[in-house]
């Protein structure tokens, strides 16, 4: 049987947002259930990964179900809740959907091992969806059928676990939010497609004939 190291089913609120200018930001995945608040620290682009397959999961199941009421945003508030105690750093992650509850469930599993997770620190902006991280561990009722002789795939690579089971209307606020909040750091340099920073970009592609990019 699968152990989740916290297991919000279902959640009051779930998002995904940053803290810190740009450039220098931390990126965290966050679910309350009660009192319970989970946050995760995430890379920019497992962030932008999870909000894009988010989206495009929601648009197939009202595809596949006509009769299927389609997920409104209608979240207002998505800003992170404080204290922002990360509980770990998420290695991989996996999307689900649990037909009977019409629940979009989120699996993370963390990076660190638990003895170096205790020494757990934000990390700046740099999508690691393994193909290896079934993404059955995300579905409904999935650990209820275990026969229960399989080792604990937590205990044994000493991993922590986090499930998140939110409604598509929570799920799509959460994608649309994510999109706007990794969209909204560093623009783009139109030559060379490194990010400019508030202080001056100088661009390998002028070969430093040119002035810096300021914004």
């Amino acid at each position: 049987m699968t152990t989740f190291t916290y297991d919000l089913h279902p959640v009051q609120r779930i998002t995904a947002d940053a803290v810190g200018d740009p450039g220098n930001r931390t990126f965290f995945l966050q679910a309350r259930q009660g009192t319970k608040l989970v946050s995760l620290i995430m890379e920019k682009q497992q962030v932008a990964a999870l909000a894009t397959s988010i989206l495009q999961l929601l648009e197939e199941l009202e595809e596949q179900n006509p009769n299927l009421a389609r997920a409104r945003s209608q979240v207002n508030r998505l800003s992170l809740d404080m204290p922002l105690n990360p509980a770990f750093r998420v290695g991989q992650l996996g999307l689900g959907y649990d037909e009977e509850e019409d629940l979009v469930v989120i699996v993370a599993q963390s990076l660190a091992t638990p003895e170096t997770e205790r020494e757990l620190e934000p990390e700046t902006d740099g999508d690691d969806y393994a193909d290896d991280y079934p993404l059955a561990y995300a579905g409904g009722g999935g650990d209820d059928d275990d026969d229960g002789d399989e080792e604990d795939p937590a205990e044994k690579a000493e991993v922590s676990l986090a499930r998140f089971y939110a409604t598509r209307s929570q799920m799509r606020a959460l994608g649309e939010h994510a999109l706007q909040v990794v969209q909204a750091g560093r623009p783009d340099c139109p030559l060379c497609g490194r990010p400019i920073d508030p202080m001056g970009h100088f661009c390998p592609r002028t070969d430093g004939h040119a002035f810096p990019i300021l914004i």
